[in-house]
């Protein structure tokens, strides 16, 4: 009995199916993908290590440079020297030349025996009156605790709140076109009443005490408080006059412009009696003092200080504690 062919016979032309077929290319594109981003995490990585370790280096090589300097400080403590102490810029204070910081930097520059003299680098156009008050008065004090002399240079310009200061010293140095003066106190601001009934602006302001809105900008003057003001920068003058004068003796050659707030150059201040003559920082050190090798007393932030400054007072705390861990004190 003859039975039907039932198998299939294949083309000729269709491959047979074979055991080594490569995976189809979206298979392999994404396995190159797949390699490629973990080849470049791994790089990543690396390069995060490579950073990080180089961070901590610099952190440590710049703390022994640090303890360095203070250690090459303290060596040359023990020769004869000159103690600088820099007032530079606004006198206020939240600012670097503060009332605190200065007297501190004065303290410790007339309790040192080797120092021969006190050099003030003063370049500031004034500041607060209480803060330069404060600073005048610790170096008449220490001045008379100490036989040791105090010497102002004036650099750029010591004008207001920082000739304040510069008044205290034993002798004033400038240099011929420094700007030296303004020995005035002023109060400035701005008056908005036309400007608020030209715009239709009503201010409404409820105070308890008849004074309490005390030189507002946005009321209109009042005469009995423009004239307690008046009088309060009076008293303020005066003070800073009694300071120039006691400062200043009889080198002063006072005239009726000394103390009418203007400013002169060096050598105009030098010809009123305002300063004492010509000189630098080096050449008060070499040839007044008497001691050319000069020390820097300047009270500055430290670096945790700086931290807490800039980035918040979350950083520089986590960073003073770090510090304190590590067991080392920035200076």
């Amino acid at each position: 009995m003859l039975y039907p062919h039932t198998c299939t016979l294949m083309d000729e032309a269709t491959p047979a199916p074979s055991a080594n077929k490569s995976p189809p290319d979206w298979e392999r594109s994404t396995l190159e993908k797949l390699l490629m981003a973990t080849v470049r995490e791994q790089r990543a990585a690396r390069r995060w290590r490579i950073f990080f370790r180089l961070l901590w280096l610099s952190v440590f090589v710049f703390i022994v440079a640090m303890l360095m300097r203070d250690y090459a400080t303290r060596a040359t403590l023990t020769q004869p020297h000159t103690a600088l102490i820099e007032v530079r810029g606004v006198i206020a204070s939240d600012a670097p030349a503060n009332a605190h910081a200065v007297v501190e930097s004065l303290r410790a520059a007339f309790e040192e025996p080797t120092a021969k003299g006190v050099l003030l680098l003063i370049s500031s156009p004034g500041g607060s009156p209480v803060q330069a008050g404060i600073i005048a008065d610790e170096i008449h004090r220490l001045r008379a605790l100490h036989d040791k002399p105090v010497h102002a240079v004036i650099e750029e310009v010591g004008a207001s709140a920082a000739y304040y200061v510069a008044s205290a010293a034993t002798a004033i140095h400038v240099d011929k076109a420094s700007l030296v003066g303004s020995i005035g106190v002023m109060m400035d601001g701005f008056g908005f009443t036309e400007l608020m009934n030209k715009v239709g602006v009503e201010r409404r302001l409820l105070t308890a005490g008849a004074n309490k809105g005390f030189m507002d900008p946005f009321s209109p003057p009042n005469e009995a408080q423009v004239q307690h003001t008046q009088q309060m920068l009076d008293d303020i003058h005066q003070q800073f006059i009694d300071v120039v004068r006691k400062g200043r003796g009889e080198r002063l050659r006072e005239t009726p412009e000394t103390f009418s707030g203007l400013i002169w150059s060096g050598q105009r201040a030098v010809d009123k009696g305002l300063a004492d003559g010509l000189g630098s920082v080096s050449s008060v050190a070499r040839d007044v003092i008497g001691a050319e090798l000069i020390i820097d007393y300047t009270q500055r932030e430290n670096v945790a200080q700086q931290l807490a400054r800039r980035f918040g007072s979350g950083a520089g705390e986590a960073a003073v504690q770090t510090l304190r861990d590590w067991g080392w004190t920035l200076r």
